[in-house]
């Protein structure tokens, strides 16, 4: 949708268009400056991260493991007036997204610093902290529109648990966020201690694209191109998808709701299909299955709409709609990157009223319990 993000917002078109307040399940904050999480962090790790910095399984040091095609991977009319990176300044946020689409609340998700990937792992349990105070008191506080996710590294369960804790009694929370590129494959036993807790806090688990676990995005190794590093997102998040099903996460755990965001739905209704013919045929080699594959995810699983596919037919959209389910999708902007989709224009099919109210306001209001 970033061919149309330039196009002027006139007010009678956002009232006519959308006719519904926004939930936008995907906004990114920045940190205008790493100083601004002095506040929050000992004296320790304010020299630690100024002297040693990240600790990060990539194969650049203090950058992206790829070019973006555009600064900070950003809108190039996102850089705020008065400094700093897209997504520091309130206030601009406020007038180029929050006021004009009218957005009734928005959910954070942080991705400076890459806490979920941390390898040092008491600082990255400092930074996770840090990143979840730093929220309320930059972000929640001064605008209750906007939500906070509890961020915290999987790979270091026990400090996950802790933080989960910490936050979730602050009551200001509204889910706890993890990276699908961990160290293992997300359905493992090891992160399980993670997943009950969340259970037993009825917090829903997000899983947002991103992290660096040590392995290639893509399963034949290191992309070449940034087209390909991104392409892989979406074949990550079905690997997530895959793991947490058939490793028996949503048998375990029956009432945790899972949330995966920024990854497309395009993708899901292959997977299922795919899940269920090899489930018919490998029945025996995971009993702790009691349904099919498909069952579980239309019934634990969740989906941010951003970034759309978008066929070239509508109908061919419509049929993606309906095989993932419209109980099932969450409209995501994904604010301020280059990829952002306008509300306005996120869908090329038509969608009922009733319809609409789902996707863009309802089943996030019913999931967050907003």
């Amino acid at each position: 949708m970033s061919d149309v993000i330039d196009r002027p917002v006139l007010e009678q078109e956002v009232t006519a268009k959308t006719r519904l307040r926004i939930i936008d399940c995907d906004v990114h904050p920045s940190l205008h400056s790493r100083a601004d999480l002095n506040p929050f962090l000992s004296k320790r790790w304010q020299e630690h991260m100024k002297t040693y910095g990240d600790h990060l399984r990539t194969p650049y040091i203090g950058t992206t493991p790829y070019p973006r095609s555009s600064p900070l991977i950003a809108r190039r009319d996102a850089w705020p007036p008065t400094g700093g990176p897209p997504g520091s300044d309130l206030a601009f946020m406020r007038k180029q997204h929050l006021d004009p689409l009218d957005i009734e609340f928005g959910l954070l998700q942080v991705l400076d610093l890459f806490i979920f990937s941390q390898q040092n792992l008491d600082f990255g349990a400092a930074i996770q902290r840090a990143i979840n105070e730093w929220q309320l008191a930059h972000w929640t506080h001064r605008e209750p529109r906007l939500k906070a996710s509890i961020l915290v590294g999987q790979d270091d369960t026990q400090a996950a648990i802790a933080e989960i804790e910490r936050c979730a009694k602050l009551g200001e929370y509204v889910q706890v966020n993890v990276s699908p590129r961990a160290n293992e494959p997300l359905g493992r036993h090891r992160y399980w201690p993670i997943y009950a807790r969340c259970e037993e806090l009825g917090l829903p688990l997000g899983i947002h694209v991103g992290g660096y676990g040590g392995h290639a995005p893509a399963g034949g190794g290191w992309p070449s191109y940034y087209a390909e590093e991104h392409q892989s997102n979406a074949h990550t998040m079905a690997a997530t998808l895959t793991s947490f099903v058939l490793e028996g996460v949503p048998e375990r755990f029956p009432k945790l709701k899972i949330v995966f965001i920024e990854g497309g739905f395009g993708w899901i209704s292959s997977t299922m299909w795919r899940m269920d013919q090899h489930f018919e045929k490998f029945r025996s080699e995971v009993p702790h299955l009691k349904r099919r594959p498909s069952e579980y995810v239309k019934e634990h699983f969740w989906f941010t709409t951003q970034p759309i596919d978008e066929p070239d037919e509508a109908k061919h959209l419509r049929s993606l709609i309906e095989w993932v389910g419209i109980d099932r999708l969450l409209f995501s902007s994904d604010y301020p990157h280059w990829d952002f989709d306008d509300p306005r224009f996120a869908f090329r099919t038509p969608l009922s009223d009733i319809e609409r109210q789902k996707i863009f306001n309802g089943n996030a209001r019913a999931l967050y319990k907003l």
